[in-house]
């Protein structure tokens, strides 16, 4: 009889902390221009000129994960899925068009941000990106 290897165990994410983590996403959401939430799917979601560009997802159909989803640069996905595993993940749906899962257990307000503003970036129009200036430099400014 052949033995099936079971999956590493992975750290459970803080279930209970998901309001906490809710807020960190938002706080640093509604600092970018244009930004308007709504439920999309039973999520908080966050959008740029009527587009997705984050969303917020709490153990999703039982999956484990606190996260939020994001697009990336074309071609960055598979470096963060290899190289950073316990940070990044791919999504269900939305993996496939590039986007991916970031633990939000897992990072800092800081990276957060930083991967935030790059997610607006990537689906803000670019009348909206040079009309606001640095992005950065707004979601920086909640912490100060």
């Amino acid at each position: 009889m052949k033995k099936v290897a079971k999956e590493p165990a992975r750290k459970a994410p803080s279930l209970s902390g998901g309001e906490e983590h809710l807020r960190r996403v938002r706080r640093i959401c509604t600092a970018l221009p244009q930004t308007t939430e709504k439920l999309s799917h039973g999520a908080p979601t966050f959008f740029v000129a009527k587009k997705v560009y984050a969303m917020f997802v709490n153990n999703h159909h039982n999956d484990g994960h606190v996260a939020v989803w994001i697009p990336v640069a074309p071609g960055l996905q598979a470096t963060l899925l290899k190289t950073e595993p316990h940070k990044f993940y791919m999504p269900p749906y939305v993996g496939v068009r590039g986007w991916v899962g970031v633990e939000l257990d897992a990072v800092s307000d800081d990276e957060l941000g930083f991967h935030l503003c790059e997610a607006w970036r990537l689906i803000a129009p670019p009348k909206t990106r040079s009309a606001s200036g640095s992005a950065r430099q707004r979601v920086r400014g909640i912490y100060d």
